[in-house]
């Protein structure tokens, strides 16, 4: 690719295109129904979980002040309730769903030491059942983490460790 001084839509659009033109580029596959339900409910779930979240530390507070009102409290329980009922309901579709098409995948990884089945569930789904990634270092870039090496010169060294996404 060429340097330039200039940064334009148009100059982007252009060395996109000679890329492109360069380079083997897979073809985009759009989700099918099922992924796309998956990621929505995924989405959704984690929605609600930082909302039980807050209503468990609402709840934490409210029962600190040392007198709670009854109403208030009984209020923050409903919502909790209703909260987890719904995390439930999507845990439940989101298993139906992925079972469909990705029985197997799911049965390899829940075998796997310390691999539950939410995790199972989402790694299927980001992966589409593993068919996205050619390679182990292409996942973990996609999912953020990829070990890091960090140094200063030649004799302050630091530790390897993971870095995730969010240390970026």
């Amino acid at each position: 690719m060429a340097l330039s001084k200039i940064k334009t839509d148009k100059s982007d659009a252009k060395a996109i295109c000679h890329y492109g033109l360069s380079n083997e580029v897979p073809l985009y596959n759009a989700l099918n129904d099922v992924q796309a339900e998956c990621l929505q409910l995924f989405r959704l779930m984690d929605s609600y979980l930082k909302k039980r979240t807050a209503t468990k530390n609402k709840l934490h507070g409210e029962e600190v002040l040392g007198i709670p009102s009854r109403y208030v409290y009984r209020s923050l329980k409903r919502d909790l309730k209703h909260l987890d009922k719904e995390v439930r309901g999507i845990e439940a579709r989101l298993l139906e769903l992925v079972k469909q098409e990705q029985q197997q995948q799911l049965t390899l990884l829940t075998s796997i030491p310390g691999i539950g089945m939410k995790t199972a569930l989402f790694l299927v789904v980001i992966t589409d059942g593993f068919t996205k990634f050619e390679k182990a270092s292409q996942l973990c870039s996609y999912v953020g983490i990829t070990p890091t090496i960090r140094e200063s010169g030649s004799s302050v060294r630091g530790r390897s460790r993971i870095s995730l996404a969010s240390d970026e």
